[in-house]
């Protein structure tokens, strides 16, 4: 079946119920602050204790910022102005800003598996071309930039503690996009110094920190998972369409049970780019309804760890290889 007509029948799932989206959000935000602050009692007991409490909880952060990518996509409520400020409420808990964020997202959904308009909302990716016409400190860094532990550590500390804090990508384009980032920066700042008012330095650099860390490093995972796939999609602009791109770019991780509800079935992504307004409750009955889309691009949790060895693009064998598997292939 050809993807456009797959964007006309999964347009059917795109109604948002509103009772399920408050539940949703009751269902992960209430254990959220339950844990945090189980987590802040517990420093009196033990900071281990506190951190082990913080790490568990950032599967619940992580739940609330797939709530707050629903709401950029006008998704959980039919309301968007509801919807935005439940998503600007997120975005201070997950130091995002809501609107930068929503807008490089966008362009993401709008430019993903399109080898000429990379470089925004992406994971750098280059092809074996380009990797063997760089220099070696270019080449170099390109390495160091797809080593697992800078990409799934370094990387998600960067990009939520400090890219974040600016507009970056949208310096230029309007006062909006600086008013979300400073905005979420106030509020996060006032936010700390309670923290360290009412429970010390430890509370922010035991549990805020740890919580908030753990989250990013797993967010960024599943965005790497979900692109970043042997058999992913991508083209030249003369040759690229945004539904084949969106079915065939994106992945289904197909993760079992307990961590599909934490993810709130983002690795149903092929359907999500797809039709980014299916709320995430619904994505399940897609499933449910589409053999076929359950089994394309379907990747297990134990398939997914192949991936973090996957580093550029043959755009010959239309594959995702290895730093090595690259080495044996002529261009």
């Amino acid at each position: 079946m050809q993807s456009t007509e797959w964007t006309r029948i999964l347009a059917r799932y795109r109604e948002p119920i509103l009772s399920r989206s408050l539940f949703e959000l009751a269902v992960t935000l209430l254990p959220f602050l339950a844990l945090w602050a189980l987590a802040w009692w517990s420093l009196s007991v033990s900071p281990w204790l506190a951190i082990a409490l913080a790490i568990l909880n950032s599967a619940f952060l992580v739940r609330l910022f797939m709530i707050q990518h629903d709401c950029g996509h006008g998704a959980f409520f039919r309301n968007r102005r509801m919807g935005d400020w439940i998503g600007r409420t997120i975005g201070v808990l997950t130091l995002t800003p809501y609107a930068v964020w929503r807008k490089t997202h966008s362009i993401h959904h709008a430019t993903t598996g399109n080898l000429d308009r990379r470089g925004l909302g992406d994971i750098p990716t280059l092809t074996v071309r380009e990797y063997r016409q760089m220099g070696w400190i270019g080449r170099t860094l390109y390495r160091l930039l797809r080593n697992p532990v800078v990409l799934f550590g370094l990387v998600p500390f960067y990009t939520f503690f400090l890219e974040h804090r600016l507009p970056v990508g949208l310096m230029r384009s309007g006062w909006q996009y600086w008013y979300s980032a400073l905005a979420t920066n106030l509020t996060l700042t006032v936010l700390l110094a309670a923290l360290v008012w009412l429970g010390g330095w430890q509370l922010v650099l035991l549990v805020f920190v740890p919580t908030t860390l753990c989250a990013a490093i797993i967010g960024m995972w599943l965005f790497y998972v979900q692109h970043q796939f042997e058999e992913t999609h991508w083209n030249r602009e003369a040759e690229w369409n945004v539904q084949d791109a969106a079915l065939h770019g994106s992945s289904h991780y197909d993760l079992p049970c307990v961590l599909r509800w934490l993810t709130a079935n983002i690795g149903v992504h092929h359907v999500h780019h797809l039709a980014s307004r299916i709320p995430f409750y619904r994505l399940s009955e897609v499933m449910r309804d589409h053999d076929i889309l359950a089994q394309s691009q379907r990747l297990t949790l134990r398939d997914s760890f192949a991936c973090a060895r996957l580093h550029l693009w043959d755009e010959n064998s239309r594959r995702l290889l290895s730093f090595s598997e690259a080495r044996r292939v002529a261009v």
